[in-house]
């Protein structure tokens, strides 16, 4: 993997926990990637007594080379986190990367169906943009499971893409709803039980926690044969692990 310098351009908070970071980049100044891929920063460890790689899934688009962001919870005494959340605009970061297997293919006419739950949303969001602006692109359903009111985030986002694109929908379900939420409640996996009737041209990548993804996979297998790809976020730190 190559390196890349950076320095934080952006902070957002997004919820109470779940914050998004933008680095632009330096040296070099623009990075070439496939939508999905992450990148892996080293960050010491306190118990390890050494520096641990951590990857993060890149959550902006490839057409946006001089910059990426990135996606990520805050995990009590994580110590990538710890460091995300550390960052002030204006510091510098080092990075390696990208790699990673789970990325959009280029399949004309070919149907998606993404499958999230919590930040596993971060390479869906570079995935949609990208898909949705390639000729002849098939339909785009997304399925998102979170935990309650308060961990909503890029709702009016995916919400202009679905008013501005008609080959693309979305769906956000709550496990732990307040009585204020009117939309979908229940474990993401039930949205594609009720709402896939057919899974003949269709491809699935799921990215979250491993029970949904060996959930959802089961699922989708009783419909019948189709692509199923994965990345499994091990905690709430993102893509790697945050112990």
């Amino acid at each position: 993997m190559q390196e890349f310098k950076a320095h934080v351009s952006r902070i957002k908070n997004l919820t109470h926990d779940v914050r998004e970071l933008e680095l632009n980049l330096t040296a070099p100044d623009s990075i070439e990637f496939k939508a999905g891929q992450w990148i892996s920063l080293n960050v010491w460890h306190p118990v390890l007594k050494q520096h641990v790689a951590r990857q993060y899934s890149i959550a902006s688009p490839p057409s946006q080379s001089h910059q990426v962001n990135l996606l990520f919870n805050r995990v009590p005494d994580g110590p990538a986190s710890s460091y995300l959340f550390g960052l002030h605009e204006g510091d510098p970061v080092t990075f390696q990367g990208p790699n990673g297997s789970f990325y959009l293919e280029e399949k004309p006419g070919r149907d998606l169906v993404f499958v999230a739950t919590g930040t596993g949303i971060a390479p869906f969001r570079s995935m949609i943009s990208t898909f949705l602006k390639q000729p002849e692109a098939g339909i785009l359903t997304l399925f998102w499971g979170l935990r309650s009111e308060r961990d909503l985030y890029y709702q009016d986002e995916l919400g202009t893409l679905a008013e501005r694109y008609s080959n693309f929908r979305f769906m956000t379900t709550l496990s732990r709803p307040q009585n204020v939420w009117k939309g979908s409640t229940g474990r993401v996996t039930t949205l594609v039980e009720n709402h896939i009737a057919s899974v003949s041209n269709v491809t699935f990548y799921l990215c979250g926690n491993g029970g949904m993804i060996r959930d959802t996979t089961a699922i989708v297998r009783k419909k019948g044969l189709c692509p199923i790809r994965t990345e499994q976020y091990y905690d709430k730190a993102g893509a790697g692990t945050d112990d």
